[in-house]
């Protein structure tokens, strides 16, 4: 089978990431809506189930899928929904149907095309109010403060494709592009008219990622309010990024050490709130 059910292998970082996403104050996601996962040491991947909240994950609530056979299933130009339907199902598990997210392709195609420990896939109100605007690919061309192009780097932007096989497509496509150009991964996925997904290599980098989308979404929103959004001059980006304390910086993020005790104290702290 390509999807097993194995909590036995969820991991305590995977399922705090999760309900931290999924805090309902945080309006990152509600109801069933959104997914994580994380890479296992055996080259599969983790992914939440379908139909299981964020907010009160459990390790019951997540699906181990194989990558190679989803990244066959995505590359073949005669596969269809029904085929990755049935690849993501696990079975019956306690008179309940137990199946991988049905954008598990997403998570499958950040992996197809290089590994990356934790995926986070939501959808923040105040981004996708600026992604299913007329100004959603726009809107993030260039960065508006110093912080948000620290944390999130360049984002991608995928048109709106229908979740499932055709959104797995598209976004995998536009990764090999990215890889491509940059040779690395985006640290931000931005899907039209949909959500986002945050790459990194620690539960705590997605969180940040996450967080730091919303604040720059929110700041587009008060300076459109304003009169117009006023974006970082490139000149002035370059000799920032040229800094040997930014360069450093953002060494550490890519490296996954932007998981600070203070970013990895406040994951905790959610994670603890949700357990008592």
């Amino acid at each position: 089978m390509t999807a097993l059910h194995q909590p036995e292998l969820v991991s305590q970082e995977l399922i705090d990431l999760t309900r931290s996403l999924g805090r309902p104050e945080r309006n990152l996601v509600i109801l069933a809506e959104g997914n994580t996962s994380q890479r296992l040491t055996d080259g599969r991947v983790m992914v939440k189930a379908s139909g299981s909240n964020m907010a009160s994950a459990t390790a019951e609530d997540f699906v181990a899928v194989e990558i190679a056979p989803l990244i066959e299933l995505l590359e073949n130009p005669e596969s269809t929904q029904a085929d990755l339907t049935a690849a993501l199902d696990a079975g019956v598990v306690d008179d309940r149907r137990c199946r991988a997210s049905i954008e598990a392709l997403v998570h499958v195609a950040v992996q197809a095309v290089a590994p990356a420990a934790f995926v986070g896939h939501t959808h923040p109100t105040a981004v996708v109010g600026i992604l299913a605007s007329v100004h959603a690919e726009a809107a993030y061309q260039h960065w508006v403060y110093s912080d948000e192009a620290v944390v999130v780097g360049r984002p991608l932007f995928v048109p709106y494709a229908s979740p499932g096989l055709e959104l797995g497509r598209v976004v995998h496509q536009a990764l090999e592009r990215r890889w491509d150009e940059d040779g690395e991964l985006p640290q931000l996925i931005l899907l039209g008219n949909h959500g986002i997904v945050a790459i990194a290599p620690t539960a705590a980098g997605v969180d940040s990622v996450s967080a730091m989308a919303v604040k720059g979404a929110e700041v587009r929103a008060i300076a459109v309010a304003m009169g117009g959004v006023v974006p970082l001059p490139a000149s002035a980006m370059a000799k920032f990024f040229a800094r040997h304390d930014i360069s450093e910086r953002r060494d550490n993020l890519t490296q996954g050490k932007f998981s600070t005790a203070e970013a990895e104290d406040s994951l905790s702290s959610k994670s603890r709130s949700d357990h008592e």
